[in-house]
């Protein structure tokens, strides 16, 4: 089965920027959809941003303009580049793969710390 492994994440204070990667062990190509989600603590988990099969994006609006998903088939890599970066992204970050009928596979996440 495909592993989902992340990294990127760590402390950066806020205005600043980091670029999460999401390395798949097998090919993504032909999964529906691929996608970063976040949970802070005490919140439930929320969907940042998510790339589908064709290319298409999607945002959460609190992201939206600052955040930028994109996929490299060829490496099995999903990224998500975060600027302006403010304490209230501060969360877990985790990477998913929406496989259509077979369950979501899910990475072990990725700690962001965004300091006032």
């Amino acid at each position: 089965q495909v592993q989902l492994v992340e990294s990127g994440g760590g402390l950066v204070q806020a205005g600043g920027s980091l670029r999460l990667s999401c390395a798949a062990s097998g090919s993504i190509f032909n999964f529906n959809a691929m996608g970063w989600y976040r949970q802070a603590p005490g919140k439930q988990r929320e969907l940042v941003a998510r790339i589908m099969r064709g290319g298409n994006t999607n945002y959460a609006n609190s992201v939206k303009g600052r955040f930028t998903i994109s996929r490299d088939n060829a490496k099995n890599t999903v990224y998500l580049q975060m600027n302006s970066l403010k304490p209230e992204d501060t969360a877990v970050y985790y990477c998913n793969a929406d496989r259509g009928w077979l369950s979501d596979l899910w990475g072990q996440g990725t700690q962001v710390t965004v300091s006032s």
